[in-house]
């Protein structure tokens, strides 16, 4: 089967995000974290605003990642994801059980697998934003431009830029 898993174009997760998550996990689109949170998004800034805005939760760190990759994975690795899900809801989000957190659990990791319609490699990306009717996302496939392949120079696909009035 098909799953998303954390890719890095560069090191900018590292400054992005707190945590960020490791290259290769495993991970959904994670936002059942701003769902079951009591902030509101218009109030996050920092590196939480950014996680909000583009990231997808790494299974194993529980950190964030702009960018995942559509990748084969073994039925043992997608059962784990439902069960670190399970057990992250129990500790994190107040699941009174296990068998209580499973279905929601399932239901996030088949949500993350049906993303994965695109080929094995493809890379995609999120937008999410909030409004007065909910939590909406937006995911886009990033291509290969003609020329990534620098023609000798590094190639720059986004710039950092500071939030408004802070360096």
């Amino acid at each position: 089967m098909k799953f998303l898993r954390v890719a890095r174009l560069d090191d900018t997760d590292e400054f992005v995000y707190e945590p960020a998550a490791g290259v290769g996990e495993l991970a959904v689109p994670g936002t059942f974290v701003f769902t079951f949170s009591d902030d509101d998004p218009e109030t996050l800034d920092g590196k939480r605003l950014q996680a909000f805005r583009n990231g997808f939760l790494g299974m194993r760190s529980f950190g964030w990642a702009t960018v995942v990759v559509v990748s084969d994975v073994s039925d043992a690795e997608y059962k784990g994801v439902v069960e670190t899900l399970a057990q992250h809801f129990v500790a994190n989000y107040g699941a009174p059980s296990l068998q209580a957190a499973l279905p929601l659990a399932r239901e996030e990791a088949e949500y993350a697998a049906s993303l994965c319609e695109h080929e094995v490699n493809t890379l995609l990306a999120l937008e999410r934003h909030a409004d007065a009717e909910g939590i909406h996302e937006t995911f886009k496939v990033i291509r290969p431009q003609a020329d990534w392949e620098g023609q000798g120079k590094p190639v720059k696909i986004w710039d950092l830029v500071p939030e408004d009035g802070k360096d």
